[in-house]
C-alpha cells in the first residue's frame, strides 16, 4: 500500500490568504495576505537532514494498522460516502463538458448531505495592510503559480485604503488587457508612493525536501516554485501565458500537446552558473522522476497522460511508451489517455516542471528500477544547494526557523520584467500575536493580517481607519472533519501528546454516534461558524470568509443550456448557471435543510447557510431514536463525548475552540459535550491530524485544521480528494484508509 503524505495544496487553517473572488471569481491570490504562510519557508542543510530525520521518527512510531481495517474502512465508506462517490462516478461518464460539471454539482450536494464535513471558511476575508499593490502576482484560483513573487508591485510605506480600493477596482475593469501592472505602477508613482525592489513576508513551516518533484507538501513546493519556470504562467490578470514555452499546439482529436520551447533559457546552480541549457528532455526527465518518486501527486497525471499509471504500478517500464515525449531538443510533446478539458490547466503545477537530467545525475540521481533516494550518493533536493535553477530566483540563504533569501538570478531569461529583485521571508511561529503587526509597521515585513488583538492597537495607533482594507477570498476551502472510525488516542509521534481522556467504551459510543449521519448534521447545524471564526477577524468580518461548499460555488459554470437529472426528474439548466446553484437544487431535492448558495448574490461564500440549533435538535432527536435501536442510549446522563484537540499556545485557536465548544453544547441542551483536549503547540496540533498518513492515526473526534485548494480548474480537483480505497488525500481524515 503507497505511503501518501500530505498534499501540496493541503494548506492549514491557520493562514488567511487574500485572494478576490467575486462572483464571477474574479480576484488575485496573494499569500501576501495570510497571517503567516505556513506553506512559505526554507531550510539549511542541516535543517534539512533534521526534517527528514524526524519525519522518519514520526513515521517509526506509527501505530500499527488495526486488524481488519481496510475492511472496516469500505465499509463505512460506502455506507456515509457511497451516493457521493457513485454520483461522482456517474459524472466522470459526462458526454461534455457542461454535463460533467452539472453532475459534479449533484455529487457536491450528496457530499454536504453526508455531512462528514463541514465547511469553515476560504483564506482571507481579514481586514490588513499592505505595502503591496493589490493583484500584482500571479492570479488563478488552481495550481503553484499563485505563490510566485517575482511580479509584486510594492511601495515602501503602507498603502491607503482609498487606494488599494481604487486599484483593486481597476483590476476588475483591466482584467485581461494586459495593461493592468504598468497602470498599476503609474498610478501609485502619481499618488507619491516610491517603489521598491525587494519583498519581506513572514512563513511558519520549513521545508523537508527542494526537489519539486518528490513532495507533496505545500512547505516545500511554496519555496521551490520560485526557482524554475514551467511550460506556461497566469500572469496577474489571470491570462494563461507562455513561460518557456513559447507556443503550443493541440491536435484536432485533443490527444496531443505540443510545446515549443525557448531556446535562450539556462540552467545553473545555486550560485548562478551555468549548467546545462533547458530542452525538451527536461520536461520528459521532470515527468520520470516525478512517477519514480512517487511523492504524493503522481495521482494527477493517473489516467491523463498516457500509460503513466501503467508505469508506476510496473506494468510499463520502459519511460519511453509514457506520453511524454522530446521531439527534438525543443519540442516537447505530451499524449493523453482522452481528451481532457483541464489539461491547460495543470501545467502551473510543480508536476510539470522541469528538471536537468544531467544536473540530476551529477546529484547521484538515476531512473527506473535503478531509482534510490536513499542510496549513499544521492543528493538531489537534499538542500537549496543540490538543485538546478531555470527560474527568477536563486536561494542564497536558508537557514532553519529563521530566514529564507531569494535573489534575482543574472541568468534568467526574462529577468528584465521581473519587479522583485530580493525576496525574503523571515520565521514567525505565531506564539506572538502582536510579532507580524509589530514587523510591519517596521517595514521587516510588508503586510499584516489584523487579528482581534491588533486591530484594537492598529486603531490606537491611527493606523487602522487610513490603512486597513478587508483582504479577499480565495478558492481555499477549510472544512472541519469528523472522525468516524477513532483507534488513536494520543498522537502518532508523541505517545504523551493530546492523549484522550475517554474509556474505551466511551470512544466506540462516539464512534457509533459519528457514524450516523443525523447526528453529524446535528452537530454541524450546532457550530455557529460565525462565533467562531470572529475569534480571529472579529466580529464585524465573521461572515466574510465563510464557506457553505468544499468546492467554490463560483469555480466554474455552465456555458450552455444542460439538462441532467434531479433524483430521477429532468431539469434544465441555462446557459451561465453557476456549480452552487446546481448543488442547492440537488439539496433541496432531498429535502436536508442546508443553505449553500446565495442566489441573489451569486456565491456559496459570505453567509452561515448551516447553523441553525433548531434543525440541529430535529437531527439530533433522529440521531438518538435511530441508535438507540443500537443499544446507543443519549441523554444528559449519558451524553456523547466529542474530543477536539487545539494548540494552548496560540490565544486565537483556543479562542475558537471555546467558542465551538460553547455553541454545540448550547444548541444540543447537554446531550453532547465537547471536551477540548491540549495538544499545547502548533507541532502538537498538526500532529493530531494534518501531519500524519493513515486514518487510524487521526486522534480527535473532530478537527479543524486541513483544507484544500484546488490543483486544476476542474471540480474533481475538491472531489477525488474524498475518493476510497486511498485514493483520495482527505478521506483519511475521516479515520478512514
Amino acid at each position: 500500500m503507497k505511503r501518501k503524505i500530505v498534499s501540496a495544496l493541503l494548506v492549514m487553517s491557520m493562514t488567511a490568504s487574500l485572494v478576490a473572488c467575486g462572483n464571477s471569481g474574479s480576484g488575485s491570490s496573494d499569500p501576501a495576505d495570510e497571517s503567516v504562510s505556513v506553506s512559505s519557508s526554507a531550510s539549511s542543510e542541516s535543517d534539512a537532514s533534521a526534517s527528514a530525520s524526524s519525519e522518519s521518527e514520526a513515521e517509526a512510531e506509527e501505530s500499527e494498522m488495526p486488524e481488519g481495517y481496510d475492511e472496516t474502512s469500505t465499509e463505512l465508506y460506502n455506507e456515509a460516502l457511497g451516493d457521493f462517490n457513485d454520483a461522482l462516478a456517474t459524472a466522470k461518464e459526462a458526454e461534455t463538458v457542461d454535463e460533467r460539471y452539472a453532475l459534479m454539482a449533484v455529487a457536491e450536494g450528496k457530499l454536504m448531505e453526508s455531512a462528514m464535513m463541514y465547511p469553515l471558511t476560504s483564506k482571507g476575508g481579514t481586514y490588513a495592510m499592505y505595502r503591496m499593490a493589490p493583484r500584482t502576482k500571479d492570479y488563478t484560483l488552481w495550481g503553484s503559480d499563485q505563490d510566485r513573487y517575482h511580479q509584486y508591485v510594492v511601495t515602501t510605506d503602507f498603502i491607503k485604503a482609498e487606494d488599494y480600493n481604487e486599484m483593486r477596482a481597476k483590476w476588475d475593469e483591466l482584467k485581461g488587457t494586459g495593461t493592468y501592472e504598468s497602470w498599476v505602477k503609474e498610478y501609485l508613482a502619481g499618488k507619491g508612493y516610491t517603489l521598491k525592489d525587494s519583498f519581506s513576508m513572514p512563513y511558519a513551516s520549513d521545508p523537508v525536501t527542494w526537489d519539486g518533484l518528490a513532495t507533496s507538501r505545500a512547505a516545500d513546493t511554496d519555496a521551490i516554485i520560485n526557482t524554475y519556470d514551467g511550460l506556461m504562467e497566469y500572469d496577474v490578470e489571470g491570462t494563461l501565458q507562455p513561460a518557456l514555452a513559447e507556443s503550443y499546439e493541440v491536435s484536432d482529436d485533443g490527444l496531443t500537446y505540443t510545446f515549443h520551447l525557448r531556446k535562450d533559457v539556462k540552467w545553473t546552480d545555486s550560485q548562478g552558473r551555468e549548467v546545462d541549457t533547458v530542452k525538451a528532455d527536461d520536461f520528459v526527465a521532470g515527468m520520470q522522476h516525478m512517477c519514480d518518486a512517487q511523492g504524493g501527486l503522481e495521482y494527477l497525471v493517473q489516467g491523463v497522460i498516457k500509460n503513466v499509471s501503467q508505469y508506476i504500478s510496473g506494468e510499463v517500464t520502459d519511460f519511453d511508451e509514457v506520453g511524454v515525449k522530446a521531439v527534438d531538443d525543443y519540442t516537447v510533446e505530451y499524449t493523453l489517455e482522452e481528451p481532457c478539458s483541464y489539461f491547460m490547466t495543470m501545467l502551473g503545477y510543480t508536476i510539470f516542471m522541469p528538471m536537468s537530467r544531467s544536473y540530476y545525475q551529477s546529484q547521484g540521481g538515476k531512473f527506473g528500477a535503478e531509482y534510490d533516494s536513499s542510496a549513499a550518493d544521492y543528493q538531489y533536493g537534499k538542500d537549496s544547494n543540490s538543485i538546478a535553477y531555470c527560474g527568477p530566483y536563486l536561494v542564497t540563504n536558508a537557514t532553519a526557523k529563521n530566514t529564507i533569501v531569494f535573489k534575482l538570478s543574472d541568468s534568467y531569461w526574462n529577468k528584465d520584467n521581473v519587479n522583485i529583485k530580493t525576496l525574503t521571508w523571515l520565521f514567525n511561529d505565531q506564539s506572538d500575536v502582536t510579532k507580524m503587526y509589530t514587523d510591519a509597521k517596521a517595514g521587516t515585513v510588508d503586510y499584516v493580517n489584523l487579528n482581534t488583538s491588533t486591530m484594537e492597537t492598529a486603531k490606537s495607533e491611527g493606523l487602522y481607519d487610513q490603512y486597513a482594507v478587508v483582504s479577499d477570498t480565495d478558492a481555499t476551502s477549510f472544512m472541519g472533519f469528523y472522525n468516524i472510525n477513532r483507534t488513536a488516542t494520543a498522537n502518532a509521534n508523541d505517545g504523551t501528546t493530546a492523549k484522550s481522556t475517554k474509556s474505551d467504551e466511551e470512544i466506540q459510543r462516539t464512534n457509533k454516534a459519528l457514524q450516523n449521519v443525523h447526528f453529524r448534521r446535528a452537530i454541524s447545524f450546532a457550530a455557529d461558524r460565525g462565533a467562531y471564526n470572529a475569534q480571529q477577524v472579529g466580529e464585524d468580518l465573521k461572515y466574510t470568509s465563510l464557506r457553505n461548499t468544499f468546492t467554490p460555488g463560483y469555480f466554474v459554470s455552465l456555458s450552455k443550456d444542460t439538462t441532467i437529472q434531479i433524483n430521477g426528474t429532468d431539469t434544465t439548466f441555462p446557459a451561465g448557471t453557476y456549480y452552487g446553484e446546481i448543488v442547492q437544487k440537488q439539496i433541496d431535492a432531498d429535502g436536508v435543510k442546508i443553505k449553500v448558495w446565495d442566489a441573489e448574490n451569486k456565491t456559496s461564500d459570505g453567509f452561515d447557510g448551516w447553523y441553525n440549533p433548531e434543525n440541529a435538535v430535529e437531527e439530533l432527536n433522529t440521531a438518538i431514536e435511530e441508535l438507540a435501536e443500537e443499544g446507543i442510549t443519549i441523554d444528559e446522563s449519558n451524553p456523547i463525548q466529542i474530543e477536539y484537540p487545539y494548540p494552548s499556545a496560540v490565544e486565537v485557536y483556543t479562542n475558537k475552540a471555546n467558542s465551538y465548544k460553547k455553541s454545540v453544547e448550547a444548541a444540543l441542551g447537554g446531550k453532547v459535550v465537547i471536551n477540548l483536549v491540549d495538544a499545547v503547540d502548533l507541532d502538537g496540533w498538526y500532529y493530531a491530524g494534518y501531519y500524519v498518513n493513515y486514518g487510524y492515526e487521526q486522534n480527535y473526534d473532530v478537527y479543524d485544521v486541513s483544507g484544500w485548494s484546488p490543483d486544476f480548474g476542474d471540480p474533481c480537483s475538491y472531489l477525488d480528494t474524498m475518493l476510497p480505497d486511498y485514493e483520495g488525500y482527505m478521506t483519511k481524515c475521516f479515520g478512514i484508509f
